[in-house]
């Protein structure tokens, strides 16, 4: 176990030391250990290796002039000049919040970004303000689309963070495949199969080869196979390219460029620039008086709390397991598996810093 201070001051060091400014360093380092906090390993800081193999490949820029290319009152298109997509996406929500102050709700396209951490994290800072926060990305093609043997989509995950009364917010954040590429990632590590519905090799068959992707196979949209809706979960995947890639003029469909941990496998930036994000903020009191909906909320909160669970289970609020896990992490530590803690020594070695 290691404590989250000192998971947290390692990778900030570690993005100062490739040129990110501290105050980008700071927040880079609290969307990967936010992630680790919540229990999605997939996502904190057996990232951080992926983000510097980014930087020496040329493709990160680690102090980018994020900028507005396009606007209205209502919506933005933002070019992340190369940046870290963790540093990208805060800046494009806060401008999404400050629209929806203004007008009601804030949309905001990105291109020219990289990977972006969790999505929940970026959707979390709309529910501060009184507002529901939307944030989605795509990401390199690892994904095929329902009776495809081609990888077309990424992982594509989407999130929505609800405000409530009394209680924390409702907090939906889920890839739209069977399962992160991350997760897929770990079982590599340890040397273990993948689920059934999770991969399929490439013949298009279903397999518990974990490393399948790598081997010409692909990630299964939500649902696994026709049978058990994978249309439905291509259907949602293809609607975050569309709103994140040909929305904002940033790469999509196969055309993403990889993020480091899922290889530099060739793919060419032919369509657009980088990778794009979609994130939007939407005014509570733009349809109802906020303390109602919030009171309406807490009601639906306590009564899907209260619902009838099979034995040995128990009914989660979307949100709730990942506040029990941040709060025993926060306790007793971050766990890291060897694999993970090998990557981050390694860095440790190269810049000089000790985790």
């Amino acid at each position: 176990m290691f404590k989250e201070q000192r998971v947290r001051k390692f990778t900030e060091k570690v993005f100062l030391a490739i040129g990110c400014p501290k105050k980008d360093a700071k927040l880079a380092a609290d969307v990967l250990v936010s992630a680790d906090l919540r229990g999605v390993d997939s996502h904190g800081v057996a990232r951080l290796a992926g983000y510097v193999r980014l930087f020496d490949h040329g493709r990160l820029n680690p102090n980018p002039q994020i900028r507005i290319i396009h606007e209205t009152p209502s919506t933005a298109v933002i070019d992340g000049d190369k940046g870290l997509g963790l540093v990208v996406a805060p800046f494009s929500m806060n401008i999404a919040i400050k629209k929806a102050k203004k007008v009601g709700s804030g949309w905001i396209s990105v291109q020219n970004s990289n990977h972006f951490g969790i999505a929940g994290y970026h959707a979390l800072f709309a529910p501060k303000n009184d507002m529901i926060g939307w944030a989605m990305t795509n990401a390199a093609p690892l994904v095929v689309p329902t009776f495809s043997k081609e990888k077309l989509l990424g992982t594509n995950p989407i999130a929505v963070a609800i405000p409530a009364g009394k209680y924390e917010p409702f907090v939906a954040d889920f890839a739209t495949t069977a399962v992160a590429y991350g997760k897929l990632e770990i079982l590599q590590r340890k040397g273990l199969p993948a689920p059934h519905g999770w991969v399929q090799d490439a013949n298009g068959d279903i397999t518990d080869d974990s490393n399948a992707v790598k081997n010409g196979g692909g990630l299964l949209p939500l649902g696994g196979d026709r049978e058990h809706g994978s249309h439905k979960g291509y259907g949602l995947g293809a609607v975050v390219d569309i709103f994140s890639g040909v929305l904002s003029g940033a790469n999509f469909g196969p055309w993403v460029p990889p993020f480091a941990t899922a290889g530099f496998h060739g793919v060419v930036e032919e369509v657009g620039k980088g990778t794009g994000h979609f994130l939007g903020a939407m005014r509570i009191d733009g349809f109802r008086p906020k303390e109602d909906f919030k009171n309406d909320m807490d009601k639906w909160i306590e009564r899907f709390s209260a619902a009838k669970a099979v034995d040995g289970q128990k009914v989660w609020i979307p949100g709730e397991p990942e506040r029990e896990i941040t709060a025993e992490r926060l306790k007793n530590g971050i766990p890291l598996i060897e694999k993970v803690i090998e990557d981050l020594n390694v860095l440790g070695e190269r810049f000089k810093i000790k985790l």
